[in-house]
């Protein structure tokens, strides 16, 4: 899954017959909350910018928002950094204070996705949320930002799916992202879901 704040859009890709992922849908996000950036404290309506992972336990089908996930907020790197947050999520019912809402008939189709890849055997779903399309030239237009050096961090993690076309994987060493064979390295902490 990949959602981009500016574009209001979430994607889902699924794994293709020669193991490359391809865009299965993609879904206008009815609402979030915040501005571009990452979410930092719980309460300030901020949602999370970030990777993370869904494992079978982060899901409710019983959500007072029709049905819903919960992103894994915060995770190692948000932690590294003294970020704060809780029942962060993605679902129904189109309101949000620091979530990703989507409509009720949008979320049956994507939690049944979610849902039928960790039925299957699928251990954890990636969701990596990016604050735009993470092309260069969106990067040099916010330069300025105070979050550049963190959406720089963002940008590796994004053009490795683009190049290798499968969710790398993500960990976390020295308060970075590190994606790949760097996310291996002993004393790094994996992006996982929750167990």
């Amino acid at each position: 899954m990949r959602i981009y704040k500016r574009e209001h859009r979430l994607e889902l890709w699924l794994e293709g017959a020669g193991g490359r992922f391809a865009l299965f849908r993609a879904y206008d996000i009815c609402r979030y909350s915040g501005q571009l950036g990452p979410k930092l404290a719980e309460g300030d309506r901020q949602a999370p910018e970030g990777f993370y992972r869904v494992a079978k336990a982060q899901l409710n089908p019983r959500s007072r928002h029709h049905l819903a996930f919960n992103i894994g907020f915060p995770n190692a790197f948000d932690k590294a950094h003294g970020r704060t947050g809780s029942f962060l999520m993605v679902h129904g019912g189109c309101t949000s204070v620091g979530c990703y809402a989507m409509t009720d008939a949008q979320i049956d189709e994507i939690y049944a996705v979610v849902a039928a890849a960790l039925d299957a055997g699928q251990g954890e779903v990636d969701v990596s949320i990016f604050p735009f399309r993470m092309t260069a030239a969106a990067l040099r237009a916010s330069a300025r930002s105070e979050w550049s050096g963190f959406w720089a961090n963002l940008k590796q993690g994004y053009d490795l799916f683009v190049q290798q076309g499968v969710p790398p994987p993500v960990a976390v060493c020295g308060g970075s992202y590190v994606f790949g064979s760097a996310a291996r390295a002993p004393g790094c902490t994996p992006i996982s879901g929750w167990v």
